[in-house]
């Protein structure tokens, strides 16, 4: 039996910090509309998330995916 997949390492908060600086700085220094960038491209991540687990087969997810 293949061993269980380790879990991603949580980013060090430093790292944390530095992207939310970077973020805020490549929208002008606007906070709000860093957070406004940061779930649009969510939004963009997740809708291609969906569309690759629609063309999951349904045996190979064995389930994992609802709706594959």
């Amino acid at each position: 039996m293949p061993a269980a997949a380790p879990e991603p390492a949580a980013p060090a908060e430093g790292d944390l910090d530095l992207a939310a600086d970077q973020a805020i700085a490549a929208c002008g220094g606007d906070a709000r509309e860093a957070v406004k960038a940061l779930l649009a491209a969510n939004d963009f991540l997740e809708a291609q998330l969906d569309g690759l687990r629609k063309k999951v087969s349904a045996g190979y997810a064995r389930g994992r995916f609802p709706g594959a």
